[in-house]
């Protein structure tokens, strides 16, 4: 069962009312018994929760604040047609209201789109063969990350990123910084506050983030923009050592806001870690909670309920509690 360990408390009564009425149980989602292991968050987008049963292979669209649910049907067979070589499921996604189901095969990727308004599915068609051939009966591309409007997917062992644009529909590759080939268990992707493209990689206790943007030519390429070293700030936050904590490790970035844990769990499941953040533009260190999660974590932004804005909402709520932020464990 999942937990919802909430990551910026306020004492407003507004805010208290969402909360309360958070369906933290998931308890609309259909299940015959309590076999492990049933349902298990792979996304938390907008406020909602994309959702895989292990035991039917059923996907689900869940809303825990205004309960609404969604059973995703199963992808239709013919996103199988004209595949070369071996055929590997990758990941699924959600955008607003569509949810992206991607397939790859020995060089090429593509994407089925289900559309909750019209209960259909759309077969997009095969990329380009990628840049540099996979082995055959590897599994070319690693698990998948949602930023913004993109889907990205890193090679498994060269420096690049498969990239599916949502807005246009098509697959692109780019490449990665060169440091980072084969090192994709120390970085992740995520965006900037104003919606750049970003990468931060944790190396002991020093953040390394690189930004894709525009060089003197035009040309869009991954700037190193900075190094930053946290063992000071971190040690002095948790109050403990740097045995203890061993280094840092980076699970997501949304908004320009990078989450990490210490490295406990990671190497004792049945040990406890410290959740903090780092923003990028005010470089500020938070300890958000001392937890022991098994290593299984998303951030889950709530948005801010539609009957609680109108007239009577106090003026510096509007704009500024746009949505309401909290970590969810499972």
């Amino acid at each position: 069962m999942p937990s919802f360990m909430p990551i910026r408390r306020r004492s407003d009564p507004d805010l208290a009312a969402a909360v309360r009425g958070l369906d933290v149980f998931l308890t609309r989602l259909p299940s015959e018994d309590d076999v492990f292991p049933g349902w298990q968050i792979l996304e938390c987008s907008g406020g909602c929760l994309l959702l895989h049963n292990w035991i039917n292979k059923q996907y689900a669209n869940y809303n825990p604040l205004t309960r609404a649910l969604d059973l995703v049907p199963m992808r239709p067979d013919k996103i199988t047609h004209g595949h070369r070589g071996k055929l590997i499921p990758l990941d699924c996604f959600l955008m607003c209201s569509d949810d992206e189901a991607p397939d790859s095969d020995k060089s090429r990727v593509r994407a089925a789109v289900f559309s909750s308004a019209t209960r259909k599915w759309q077969i997009l068609p095969w990329s380009e063969p990628a840049p540099r051939q996979p082995a055959s009966g590897k599994y070319w591309l690693l698990g998948g990350t949602h930023v913004n409007r993109f889907l990205c997917w890193p090679h498994s062992w060269h420096a690049y990123i498969v990239i599916l644009d949502t807005a246009t529909l098509q697959f692109s590759f780019i490449d990665l910084p060169d440091v980072l080939k084969d090192q994709s268990h120390i970085y992740r992707m995520g965006d900037t506050k104003d919606g750049k493209l970003c990468i931060v990689a944790a190396i002991d206790f020093t953040l390394c983030i690189w930004i894709r943007t525009a060089d003197t030519d035009g040309v869009d390429r991954w700037m190193l923009e900075s190094m930053i070293q946290l063992e000071g700030e971190v040690l002095q936050a948790t109050e403990g050592s740097k045995d203890e904590h061993e280094q840092l490790k980076v699970f997501a970035i949304l908004d320009g806001i990078v989450y990490m844990t210490t490295f406990e769990t990671f190497k004792d499941p049945a040990v406890a870690c410290w959740y903090l953040s780092f923003c990028l533009e005010t470089r500020k260190l938070e300890k958000l909670f001392y937890s022991k999660t098994h290593g299984h974590m998303h951030p889950y932004i709530m948005m801010w309920p539609s009957f609680l804005v109108g007239n009577n909402l106090n003026p510096r709520l509007i704009g500024a509690c746009s949505s309401v932020e909290f970590v969810l464990v499972i």
